[in-house]
């Protein structure tokens, strides 16, 4: 007697598979719809982030990479670095020096800085003689006047205009001009801006 719950086809000794259900998704199956935004969300928030770093050590070190040489001090179309010693006495900047710009071209330098240490420049780089005073009028050119309220910048030279009144000292290789207090004419500036010029020999 057979057994009625007991399938009639043959046992081959293989599991039956069955036959694949064709009409449901295969939910294994990666959904491509969303997922290239979320990356390109993704990827504009990274480079955002490596962004703003970036900016701010353009903006700190703005003045290395943007200037001649790398100087800050140097102005656009300089070409060739600033030289360590000016004058005939062959003098370095004063200590205090501050505002330091200059021009170089095809061997001719135009300096600009503030100091209060002005007087020691003028004897130390040679425009002086030692013990001088530098409101003598013997040692003062008097061939180039800039007036009370008048500013100057040399061409090529950037920063800020030197104030006149002002001093010249100094011949046609080397030439200084000195801040003079607007009200005596025994003192500069306090502290003075002064401009050097002159050829690299």
């Amino acid at each position: 007697m057979s057994d009625s719950w007991q399938d009639d086809a043959p046992d081959n000794g293989e599991p039956d598979i069955g036959e694949p259900d064709i009409g449901e998704p295969d939910i294994g199956e990666p959904d491509d719809g969303p997922r290239p935004r979320h990356l390109l969300r993704r990827l504009a928030i990274a480079v955002l982030v490596l962004a703003i770093p970036a900016g701010g050590l353009v903006w700190l070190f703005q003045d290395d990479l943007f200037h001649p040489f790398g100087d800050a001090r140097a102005c656009e179309g300089s070409d060739a670095p600033l030289s360590g010693q000016f004058g005939a006495g062959g003098a370095p900047l004063p200590g205090d020096a501050s505002d330091v710009h200059y021009y170089t071209q095809s061997g001719h330098t135009e300096l600009s800085f503030v100091s209060s240490r002005i007087p020691d420049f003028l004897h130390t780089a040679g425009f002086l003689p030692a013990e001088a005073s530098p409101f003598e009028e013997s040692y003062v050119d008097d061939n180039y006047a800039l007036g009370e309220g008048e500013t100057e910048l040399p061409r090529g030279l950037c920063g800020t205009g030197i104030r006149g009144p002002v001093l010249t000292y100094g011949n046609t290789a080397t030439t200084i001009m000195v801040e003079r207090s607007p009200f005596t004419t025994d003192r500069f500036r306090a502290p003075a801006r002064a401009i050097v010029t002159y050829d690299a020999p």
